[in-house]
């Protein structure tokens, strides 16, 4: 019963899900979550870093109390000298020897930063040299952001000329269009639940984008195989057999995003979540969130697009028409199936194997030679019929021909 279950016929390629034939329905659901996405860019935006944004980052030493006591004497603070600025981000950081906490603000002028590490000092309890502050322009997280869309602009060019050249263009557009759409759900998400943007986040961002592509390659792989040559016979469209390719791959691509997922759920959740590395956490998010949108974006949209695609080509487009009406007219019992004159035969001579034999004609029909067999009389012995009758030709004692 195990070996019928869905995992071991997903290992086999056997489960036979209907990914592409439902291809209408991931389309809709893919552009709903596309919409959703960028009316969150425009409304709600990005809660962008002080790297982006511009602000001060003040570092305390741990031992003045727990991170909300330090999050709320900080406020304190800044309510009073930093102009109405407020604490963006607090997170521990530092070794076990010497743990501090770096707590991120507004933009402060440089009279304010100074008021306010003072007045901090007061709050702690300690000495103002003991909190350290720096200021960050957001002039380099604008300098960051646009050095990082070109890079992206040139490995999404690099990726469509290798794809043209290894597949088709078709597939080079599909392959596009699942990273864009990965990279636009995985910012909707980031917009959407209030994810810190950061440089690490922008790593990210980039990194996630040759996972995804890696998928999709081996799905197209697959694919490639299942296709090549599908014109010759009648048996299967364009999308069963790109289907068929997809199921026999989805096992594969389950696995490599699981084994991808697990070290970096462990950096997300054990890393940043129990150890509070801090540092960390900021790019385990998109990675994780990144792998996870790859995988279904490798599956349920670029394989059914890539379909969709081939469908407007002539030469696949009569080939679909010649399946289905060759199905049809099975249907119809217009044609017989291949094999279906042998399974006919085979019926019938079961049929005959049933039923009682009569004595007479089986009789006859062992009496009757069957085609191509020799009578079953005396062999003659003349020159031509057989040996010669002197018990000649090549046997020892034989009659010599003189």
């Amino acid at each position: 019963m195990a070996k019928s279950g869905l995992a071991a016929r997903l290992y086999r390629g056997e489960a036979d899900v209907n990914i592409v034939g439902r291809r209408k329905l991931w389309f809709t659901v893919a552009g709903v979550l596309v919409l959703i996405a960028v009316f969150s860019f425009a409304f709600r935006g990005f809660s962008l870093g002080i790297e982006f944004a511009g602000g001060n980052s003040f570092q305390v030493p741990a031992s003045v109390g727990t991170m909300a006591q330090a999050e709320e004497k900080v406020n304190a603070a800044l309510k009073s000298d930093g102009g109405g600025a407020e604490v963006v981000t607090a997170q521990k950081v530092g070794s076990t020897s010497g743990q501090y906490y770096e707590l991120r603000t507004s933009q402060l002028s440089a009279d304010q930063a100074n008021a306010v590490k003072t007045k901090m000092a007061q709050e702690f309890g300690i000495q103002p040299n003991q909190i350290s502050g720096s200021q960050v322009s957001e002039a380099w997280g604008s300098q960051v952001t646009s050095r990082a869309l070109l890079g992206l602009l040139i490995f999404i060019a690099v990726v469509a000329i290798y794809l043209v050249l290894r597949f088709e263009w078709r597939m080079a557009v599909a392959s596009i269009a699942s990273l864009l759409t990965n990279l636009v759900l995985t910012a909707g998400i980031y917009s959407l639940v209030g994810f810190e943007v950061t440089p690490s986040t922008i790593i990210g961002f980039l990194t996630i984008l040759g996972f995804a592509l890696y998928d999709v390659v081996v799905v197209f792989d697959k694919v490639q195989e299942n296709t090549r040559g599908i014109t010759a016979n009648n048996n299967m469209t364009y999308g069963e057999a790109a289907n068929l390719a997809l199921n026999q791959s989805l096992m594969r691509s389950l696995n490599t995003s699981v084994v991808a997922l697990l070290p970096v759920g462990g950096l997300l959740f054990i890393g940043a979540g129990l150890l509070g590395a801090g540092t960390l956490k900021d790019l385990g998010l998109v990675l994780f969130v990144g792998m996870a949108v790859a995988f279904l974006t490798s599956i349920l949209l670029a394989t059914p697009l890539l379909v969709l695609l081939k469908n407007q080509d002539p030469r696949i487009s009569a080939h679909n028409k010649r399946v289905l009406a060759r199905r049809g007219a099975i249907a119809r019992g217009e044609i017989a199936p291949k094999g279906a004159a042998k399974s006919a035969k085979s019926a019938q001579a079961a049929r005959a194997a049933d039923e009682p034999v009569d004595p007479e004609a089986a009789a006859l029909a062992g009496a009757a030679p069957k085609v191509g067999a020799r009578p079953a009389g005396k062999r003659p012995t003349g020159a031509r019929g057989g040996r010669p009758g002197g018990g000649g030709g090549n046997r020892p004692g034989g009659a010599k021909r003189r």
